[in-house]
């Protein structure tokens, strides 16, 4: 179907061609009739019913006014929308009373049926349908495939219109903004079009203008999908998230997407958010050719990352590319918390210079800090298997109400990711596990946060690209590394009490796991590792580290005994045995020694395995740890580790000379 303001720019391209084909010497009256037509039309086409009413921001109540107001308007867009999805839900339920719908190929036929009639319907009905995409604890999975592939790609409007778009907004002529501006758009999507342009100073530009009436169109949109959601949540009872809430939550963020002085200070803040990468690149804003309907950017030569051999005639790798794409996401989601939500081919360029370029920053999203170290925690006990302590990260995400009955969802969760565990975390199928996650929130109560559903949006095409890339391309073994390395620096106390939970099985300390935390922190690009070192001295002088610590003291304790007593043997030896007490006498044979016993001992075994670790870190160097002396001085942990070595020492001492030295038990040289 196509936009509704096509009509009146198809009246002033019929208004432009009449004047052009009239007579060589028409009548004066006539020509200035014609002029006056058709610039009442282009201000017209310009004009927005919802902006004259003064609708800058979405105000569900306000539209709800204004439209009672106006019902002819109303009326018409219902008559363009609810004939073909009334026509469409009454096939669907012909097919579900005779149970053609139980056929795979004839219900996901329905479902592409459904995509493409959502598509069909215009800007606002396309964005609900990708937000919908996002949601499985609304849409069946089948549909939920066939959303995902929703594009927003429009035909582009009357070059006239942006012209004269552009003049209004800007409030000078164009000639006075611009050396050179293209009038064809070089692209067009649903909210505007794109014309490459060049600036007084020389620098090239890119213009983005909007279509013209679009606020209107899809306000009108959002008042009557929202309407339909209220009834579908009221007289349908299967339907248990609140589709209000999600269409309003859509129109704050469409609103915000429509204003292009909203955009560039999104880039802006993104550009700030990132300057310290120089593998990031983010185009300039130029405030003074920029206004709420157009946005003047920085033109950026790049090629499309899906683009392999463009990319690698600029002599970069695309691998590499995508490690750099995935570490900035991760950064925005888990760092920042201030993302780009929308990171399709068509916004992600590489550019000769190595960089990754990210265009298009109408929808980004926030998480906040503690959204942000749930997702970790919820990660950590993933790794952990300790789905009941998951099932509880899903309810502090707000995924689920506090009231529900966790018992039934961690045995699905189980189910969900206990086999895909088997393969380690880094080998996972995202889109397999997330498939069957849907199951899961589809046939319990889960609701999905507006948050999260952007978040899977930006993580499910950005493994898209990626795939395209490699297809053995693996998301969340490429965000582990990252994950780790947070879980490593991060001081937050929630994190350090999952670093806990990482490392300890009960009372037991899993060097094995902190060598894979380690490696994966250090496989990751930007490892900071005089950070990582901080914070690993951090965690052993920490509360959560008292089991550890007391391991390394009774290892020191372990090692210096067993020195002390081989010291003791081998000065023995040369004693003549009548001057020995017989504890010594007996052990005066070379082969009776404790030899065996000892060498298991020596190394001091927690500070060996830490050590060994630290030495597979890229730029490891034992002078890291000896600049840090002076400030393990200052520790009172330490100095209280000093004191128990002391007394293990003595307490050891003690039953050395009792039982090997005066007694001679023939003990095997470890005291009990």
């Amino acid at each position: 179907m196509q936009v509704a303001v096509f009509g009146p720019v198809q009246e002033l391209a019929k208004a432009d061609q009449g004047a052009d084909t009239s007579s060589n010497t028409p009548q004066p009256e006539t020509t200035a009739a014609a002029t006056a037509a058709a610039a009442t039309t282009q201000s017209a086409d310009l004009s927005d019913f919802i902006e004259a009413a003064g609708l800058l921001e979405y105000d569900p109540a306000a539209i709800t006014r204004i439209y009672a107001g106006h019902p002819q308007r109303l009326i018409r867009r219902l008559w363009q929308t609810l004939v073909p999805i009334g026509l469409y839900l009454l096939g669907v339920a012909i097919d579900w009373l005779t149970r053609r719908l139980n056929d795979p190929d004839h219900a996901r036929a329905r479902a592409k049926e459904a995509a493409d009639l959502v598509a069909s319907l215009g800007p606002a009905f396309i964005k609900a349908g990708q937000a919908l995409s996002t949601r499985p604890d609304i849409i069946p999975p089948l549909l939920l495939e066939e959303l995902a592939q929703l594009q927003d790609q429009l035909p582009g409007f009357d070059s006239a219109l942006a012209m004269a778009c552009i003049e209004e907004d800007l409030g000078a002529p164009i000639a006075e903004i611009y050396a050179d501006l293209e009038r064809e758009p070089i692209s067009a999507a649903s909210l505007g079009q794109v014309h490459r342009g060049v600036l007084l100073t020389g620098e090239k530009v890119a213009v983005k203008v909007q279509r013209p009436g679009l606020r209107e169109q899809i306000t009108l949109d959002l008042y009557i999908v929202r309407n339909i959601a209220a009834w579908l949540n009221q007289n349908i009872g299967l339907i248990r998230s609140d589709l209000v809430a999600l269409i309003d939550e859509l129109g704050k963020r469409v609103f915000e997407e429509m204003d292009y002085c909203n955009e560039a200070t999104n880039a802006e803040t993104f550009a700030a958010l990132h300057a310290h990468n120089p593998r990031i690149a983010v185009p300039r804003i130029h405030r003074h050719a920029t206004a709420r309907r157009v946005l003047t950017m920085e033109w950026i030569d790049g090629v499309k990352l899906t683009n392999l051999e463009a990319v690698r005639e600029l002599g970069i790798d695309p691998d590499d590319m995508v490690s750099v794409g995935v570490n900035c996401s991760l950064q925005q989601l888990l760092e920042h918390g201030f993302f780009h939500a929308d990171p399709h081919p068509g916004n992600l360029l590489a550019l000769a210079d190595g960089r990754l370029a990210y265009l298009d920053f109408g929808m980004m999203s926030e998480v906040s800090r503690e959204s942000r170290t749930g997702l970790i925690q919820a990660v950590v006990h993933l790794v952990n298997r300790n789905f009941k302590k998951l099932s509880g990260d899903f309810v502090s995400l707000g995924f689920l109400a506090e009231d529900v009955n966790l018992e039934p969802i961690v045995p699905a969760f189980e189910q969900v990711f206990g086999q895909a565990l088997e393969m380690g975390v880094s080998r996972m199928d995202f889109k397999a596990v997330t498939d069957d996650l849907s199951g899961v929130m589809y046939r319990f109560p889960f609701r999905v946060p507006p948050y999260y559903a952007l978040i899977i949006r930006s993580l499910v095409t950005l493994e898209g690209i990626a795939l395209s890339v490699d297809p053995n391309f693996k998301i969340l073994g490429a965000a582990y590394p990252y994950f780790a390395r947070r879980l490593m620096e991060d001081p937050d106390p929630q994190l350090r009490n999952s670093l806990r939970e990482m490392l300890f099985d009960g009372e037991i300390f899993r060097w094995q796991r902190l060598d894979n935390l380690i490696t994966s922190a250090a496989s990751g690009s930007q490892l900071d590792l005089d950070g990582l070192l901080d914070q690993v001295l951090d965690f052993l002088f920490s509360a959560n580290a008292g089991l550890l610590r007391q391991q390394l003291v009774e290892a020191a304790v372990n090692q210096m005994d067993a020195l002390g007593w081989q010291t003791a043997l081998a000065l023995s030896r040369r004693v003549p045995a009548p001057l020995l007490p017989p504890g010594l006498r007996s052990r005066q044979t070379p082969g009776d020694s404790d030899d065996a016993a000892s060498a298991a001992v020596l190394s001091l075994e927690p500070v060996a395995r830490l050590v060994a670790i630290l030495r597979q870190l890229p730029g490891f160097e034992p002078q890291l740890l000896l600049k840090r002396i002076p400030r393990l001085l200052q520790e009172t942990e330490l100095r209280r580790m000093g004191a128990d070595l002391a007394k293990g020492l003595a307490e050891r001492s003690v039953v050395r000379l009792l039982r090997d030295v005066l007694v001679g038990a023939g003990s095997s040289g470890q005291p009990a």
